[in-house]
């Protein structure tokens, strides 16, 4: 387990592009049970006034934890996790059909606590679509 004497606010904890593919989507929507058809439907997203078919906002949203997840070494030490969804993440139909960029940073240290804040950057395309995504780690 890492230390909280070893961590710094500013340090890069790492960074990541996850590339994502329609074939990603659709079983996401089945262990999810989110169905929605803006997530496999070419013709509804667009008629819907979408960019066409989009990433599920919690796919996005754990694709991007999961850079504090393995650098923590222990799902069990991300004690909170929050977000503001931005802007949706297009999926063309193509391999891959994203690529989503994650880059953590140490944004807090709360030494009574014995927690690391860590803030995350996420982007899709040149756009940031999370904003305010922070993770809360708790640390030796």
């Amino acid at each position: 387990m890492m230390k909280l004497a070893d961590l710094s606010v500013g340090q890069e904890i790492g960074s990541r592009a996850i590339e994502v593919s329609r074939a990603d989507l659709v079983r996401y929507a089945g262990a999810s049970g989110d169905f929605n058809p803006i997530h496999w439907n070419e013709r509804f997203a667009r008629e819907v006034e979408l960019p066409g078919v989009i990433a599920h906002g919690m796919f996005t949203m754990g694709a991007a934890v999961q850079l504090v997840t393995d650098w923590a070494g222990d799902p069990a030490a991300v004690v909170g996790y929050q977000t503001r969804f931005t802007k949706p993440v297009p999926v063309d139909d193509a391999d891959p059909g994203a690529v989503i960029e994650v880059t953590g940073v140490i944004g807090a240290l709360d030494a009574a606590a014995s927690t690391a804040r860590v803030d995350l950057t996420v982007s899709a395309g040149g756009q940031k679509v999370l904003v305010k995504a922070q993770a809360l780690v708790r640390v030796g």
